[in-house]
């Protein structure tokens, strides 16, 4: 990486607002950034230019599981969503992050095929819960450099990724606690069988939506918070739909708890009421909810009760999502959003929010959560070149030919979104301009390591 290269915008965001500024970078990092146009800087008018967005919650699926997505097709999709950093999530690949071999293994797997650059989390399950007798295979993960650890605490979908309980993940604190890192957790917590007419009508949506409650998402998150008093362990709240959880994040947050929160893109810009039965584009796990509960997640994206937007990109094949017969309750539970998180969350809350209060939700709060707010989230000298340039006031048509993605089958198809990502600059290295990827063959993506 040796290219020097300026960018001069008429709105760059810099220390918290959009304003004229020139942006220089060589080998991959930020060099320079002047408060006016340089002479021989290119001209991106009045594209906003800011860093490239980090999505913290992503599933690739690789190895063992390429078909449903990979690290290609994933980090293509990323670059053309103006995305340089995603984090991928320790399930659904075989053999799954429960290990160091095991994350050695898909580290393999990503090379030479990184178009962005890429984190891993750890997992925990039952069988890898450390005990205080000795030092266990989630220590040797999170020696390995992962950057987070998950569990759920329900049936993740997949056999070889079993929930944990209580115990475990009280068992677990204090070891990760010790590496200064976040437990992310999937809160939903089966108690009791939910009766209604699902198993009669499994195309309906409405009963997949009162099958999953949200008691259960509330439940989970009390009792993530009481063990976060306990044992101080950084606790992250994954993929928040229920807004009755709310009110539980925002009194721990207050009492001073290491506690943070993320919703997704489709929580906020779908609703319950507009989804059709046996459309399975739409299934995930916890639900998509109704407008009224929608509505007040974007409100604690704004107040600072959700910290941040992620994809939670799940991807499966057409059939495993059941996409012909419509079963809800047959089908894979996960949407295939990665590329149109800039879109989809800019057009689901460009209402309430100013630009300026927008950008830190994709760039400056992942990076913190993640820990690289000294490398990434912010252009500053120094930073990692990392940007993208777009426009929010155009809106496109979401084609099933600009998909990058495996498979071109996403909730968001057919869909006008604002915000068209114009370039993005991986490393220092342009990688999609102007709906291309530049050169496939050289993917300018790192590994991040802890």
């Amino acid at each position: 990486m040796t290219n020097k290269r300026s960018i001069y915008s008429n709105r760059c965001w810099l220390e918290g607002k959009l304003q004229p500024a020139t942006v220089c970078f060589e080998k991959g990092i930020i060099t320079e950034i002047q408060f006016n146009k340089m002479d021989d800087a290119e001209d991106a008018g009045n594209h906003i230019l800011m860093p490239g967005i980090i999505d913290a919650h992503v599933h690739i699926n690789e190895p063992g599981r390429t078909e449903w997505e990979g690290f290609d097709t994933a980090t293509q999709a990323a670059a053309a969503g103006g995305i340089t950093t995603i984090v991928d999530m320790p399930l659904n690949a075989i053999p799954v992050t429960t290990n160091a071999n095991a994350l050695d293994e898909k580290l393999k797997a990503s090379k030479n095929k990184l178009h962005v650059n890429v984190g891993f989390y750890g997992g925990l399950i039952p069988d890898n819960t450390p005990h205080p007798s000795d030092q266990h295979e989630l220590e040797g993960l999170m020696q390995a450099g992962v950057l987070g650890i998950k569990c759920f605490l329900t049936h993740s979908g997949i056999d070889e990724f079993p929930n944990v309980h209580e115990k475990e993940i009280a068992m677990a604190m204090p070891v990760i606690a010790k590496y200064d890192l976040p437990l992310l957790a999937h809160c939903e917590m089966y108690k009791k069988e939910v009766k209604n007419q699902f198993s009669d009508f499994p195309n309906s949506y409405r009963y997949y939506l009162a099958s999953r409650p949200k008691q259960w998402e509330n439940d989970a998150v009390e009792l993530m918070i009481n063990l976060c008093r306990k044992y101080n362990c950084k606790t992250h709240i994954v993929h928040v739909s229920s807004a009755e959880a709310l009110i539980k994040i925002q009194k721990a947050k207050e009492e001073g708890l290491p506690v943070t929160a993320e919703t997704c893109a489709h929580y906020i810009y779908f609703n319950a009421e507009d989804i059709p039965d046996s459309n399975c584009l739409y299934k995930c796990a916890p639900p998509i909810r109704e407008k009224e509960n929608n509505d007040l997640l974007k409100k604690a994206l704004i107040n600072g009760i959700l910290d941040f937007i992620t994809s939670d990109h799940s991807p499966a094949p057409p059939d495993i999502k059941e996409l012909e017969s419509g079963n809800l309750q047959k089908a894979w539970g996960g949407i295939a959003g990665l590329q149109f998180l800039l879109p989809a969350s800019w057009t689901a809350i460009k209402e309430i929010i100013s630009i300026e209060k927008f950008i830190p939700l994709l760039t400056e709060h992942p990076a913190k959560f993640l820990k690289l707010e000294k490398r990434k989230g912010k252009l500053a000298v120094g930073y990692d070149a990392d940007l993208v340039l777009w426009d929010p006031e155009k809106n496109f048509e979401v084609k099933a030919s600009a998909i990058l993605h495996r498979y071109d089958c996403s909730p968001y198809c057919g869909k006008h979104l604002f915000g068209t990502v114009h370039q993005t600059i991986v490393n220092g290295e342009m990688v999609f301009n102007r709906e291309t990827i530049v050169d496939k063959s050289k993917p300018q993506g790192n590994i991040i390591i802890a």
